[in-house]
């Protein structure tokens, strides 16, 4: 039988300074009056797949049963079609561009179930031009789902294996015990999050006390591993475990992005640092001007 949802999930790159998402939530409540739209972020970066996937990733956990709506790339010009993919269990569906957008979510769902293109246009809006992906198709469709209606009557099913995976980094090891991460998030206070949990740094950085050489660019500086930020001095650098059960470089009250002159995708290299040893001092790049 047919789940019935009443939550809607939302994240999009649609951002908020016109009536693209509000157009979403109007939509939505005209055809599924009992569903709530929860916003999750309309501030992923236009068109950074990457980036939205993985900000769906790191709220998937946290979402009730229901629809999740993922809107990140999907322009008129779409080279991947729109689907509709049931969680295995049949706990929620997740709507969007097959781009990899959706698939390290679904992936932590527990996997894909059903799945089908959305090729019926008989659930989405009719458009006076060109159509709206998210506003005349995913809005429309999410709404029909809290509905009742059943995902195969949304379009043509496909096998989940066809859908685009999505694409998530792995650490490279180094010479002399260390690793090599990638940034995969800047949070809004410039907490480095990076493609790092425990085990990738056990056993040189897996406890409290440990300090680790950090190699950003062409700024070197020494991190000691913490449990939160609030146990750094001044300006020091601390490696943490985020609240995503990733590592993250952090600074007390002030921005580790900054100090370290990162952004995202940017590369990390952690090496130990023996007991004792104090490790390099603290380098950055340097532009001298003439003296007038």
């Amino acid at each position: 039988m047919p789940h019935r949802y009443d939550t809607i999930s939302f994240l999009s790159d649609l951002g908020v300074v016109d009536e693209s998402v509000g157009l979403v939530h109007a939509v939505v409540r005209d055809l599924a009056p009992h569903a709530r739209v929860i916003d999750l972020t309309h501030h992923v970066a236009a068109y950074d797949v990457r980036a939205g996937s993985l900000a769906l990733a790191r709220a998937i956990g946290y979402v009730p049963s229901g629809v999740v709506l993922a809107s990140v790339d999907a322009g008129p010009a779409l080279d991947r079609p729109l689907v509709a993919i049931e969680v295995a269990g049949g706990e929620g569906v997740l709507v969007g561009p097959d781009n990899g957008v959706l698939a390290p979510a679904v992936a932590m769902a527990g996997g894909a179930g059903r799945a089908v293109v959305l090729t019926d246009v008989g659930y989405h809006l009719a458009s006076p031009g060109g159509a709206c992906p998210t506003r005349d198709v995913l809005a429309p469709v999410a709404a029909h789902l809290c509905n009742g209606v059943d995902l195969l009557e949304l379009g043509d099913a496909i096998e989940a294996d066809l859908l685009l995976p999505g694409t998530v980094p792995l650490p490279r090891d180094v010479d002399g015990g260390g690793v090599t991460a990638d940034v995969l998030w800047i949070n809004h206070v410039g907490d480095c999050q990076l493609n790092l949990g425990i085990d990738d740094v056990a056993p040189w950085a897996d406890r409290d006390g440990v300090r680790v050489v950090v190699q950003a660019g062409e700024v070197t500086r020494v991190a000691e591993r913490v449990r939160h930020a609030g146990q750094l001095g001044p300006g020091s650098v601390g490696l943490t475990v985020d609240p995503f059960g990733m590592l993250a470089l952090v600074l007390e009250r002030r921005s580790a992005a900054d100090e370290l002159q990162l952004v995202t995708t940017d590369q990390v290299t952690l090496t130990p640092l023996a007991e004792g040893d104090r490790g390099p001092g603290a380098t950055s790049p340097v532009t001298l001007q003439p003296r007038r």
